[in-house]
């Protein structure tokens, strides 16, 4: 028994030298060219296709004439003198249409109230205000104080201004 397990070790043995020389050695094989295949992912379709989407249109956009010169420039007005005599100066105000009290251009929408704390929603000026007492509405309204009828603003030149909900 002793035999045929030293014969088998040995032959075993060989194999495995002779494959650790062939991985050594440096002949004249050429190693075989790795080909790596390409990924084609989901993503990377929709990008090619994007792609080809996006050539397609930039050749339909550049325009095959050139563009002659227009009969009119559209950004520019009327380049004929005016034959109306100059307009007269505007008449000055009236004292009284100066000092009339302009109404804010603010509407109340509604209120929130989380417990005691109650905050106005304001609409105007092209936004949305959600304001507290103590507030800032744009830089010339402060919220001066919101009761269950209205919201009481105050100008910076003094004017107070009540808001009421609109039904």
């Amino acid at each position: 028994m002793n035999t045929k397990r030293i014969a088998m070790f040995s032959v075993a043995g060989a194999v495995l030298a002779a494959m650790i020389a062939d991985a050594t050695t440096s002949g004249t094989r050429r190693p075989a060219p790795v080909v790596i295949p390409p990924n084609t992912t989901a993503i990377e379709l929709q990008g090619a296709e994007l792609a080809t989407e996006v050539a397609r249109l930039r050749a339909r956009l550049r325009p095959s004439d050139q563009l002659q010169d227009p009969a009119r420039n559209l950004f520019e007005f009327s380049t004929r003198a005016s034959r109306s005599a100059p307009a007269a100066p505007p008449a000055p105000l009236e004292p009284a249409a100066v000092s009339a009290p302009l109404a804010p251009p603010f509407t109340l929408i509604g209120f929130a109230s989380e417990g005691a704390v109650r905050t106005a929603i304001i609409s105007g000026a092209g936004d949305l205000f959600l304001a507290r007492e103590g507030d800032s509405i744009t830089a010339q309204y402060r919220v001066i104080r919101i009761d269950a009828d209205g919201v009481e603003l105050g100008a910076l030149d003094g004017r107070t201004v009540t808001l009421t909900l609109q039904k």
